[in-house]
């Protein structure tokens, strides 16, 4: 399994789309993150302002856009992509998708944001962990012996309907990105520790 930098570029590399995104690394904030923070001073939290529905109206579209382009990418059928979003109703979802084609305005509640904010942190961990976008897909649909997965493909759990599902497997991967639960990529597994001769300090 080879890392590489970037997938799909258009899609991979959208932090701005990230609704849970923290400023720690460039990476979600996970409970490690959280507690070392916590032991130098207060808890990081986000910025309230994004919560604001002029901000939501602002990622609304854009967000909507990204989730139909990984929807494709990953061959959702409408089903699946209901319950990512947590099931409204096929009215509501397909004005939504209308209204995101057309580039229209219309404004996303913080869990439809914040589910879609999964799918997309999910997305770009498939596009650094594997060098082919067929492999990350693959990933996503085979049925996987990690404990949290049960033998289940992580798909699974990513079209649970649940938040909890998505945040799983999107903090699974960013794990794994972490060179935790799975094997290093080529690169990694080749590299050679540098000795005191090639430390030079100017």
């Amino acid at each position: 399994m080879a890392q590489r930098t970037m997938s799909n570029g258009n899609l991979a590399n959208c932090p701005h789309l990230d609704y849970m995104y923290i400023q720690t690394g460039g990476h979600m904030a996970n409970g490690l993150d959280i507690a070392a923070k916590a032991r130098g001073g207060a808890l990081p939290r986000l910025d309230i302002a994004r919560f604001a529905p002029a901000n939501r109206r602002r990622l609304s579209a854009p967000a909507f856009r990204t989730f139909l382009a990984i929807a494709d990418l990953w061959g959702l059928n409408e089903e699946q992509r209901r319950l990512i979003l947590g099931f409204p109703s096929r009215s509501t979802f397909h004005n939504w998708a209308r209204q995101a084609r057309e580039h229209g305005a219309f404004t996303l509640d913080v869990d439809v944001l914040t589910r879609i904010s999964a799918v997309l942190g999910i997305h770009q961990a498939l596009g650094i962990l594997f060098d082919d976008e067929r492999e990350g897909i693959d990933w996503l649909r085979m049925p996987h012996d990690a404990p949290v997965f049960g033998g289940h493909p992580p798909l699974d759990l990513v079209t649970s309907g649940t938040q909890d599902g998505l945040m799983t497997v999107r903090r699974f991967l960013d794990a794994a990105r972490g060179g935790t639960y799975m094997p290093p990529g080529v690169i990694d597994a080749g590299f050679t520790p540098y000795d005191d001769r090639e430390i030079v300090f100017r």
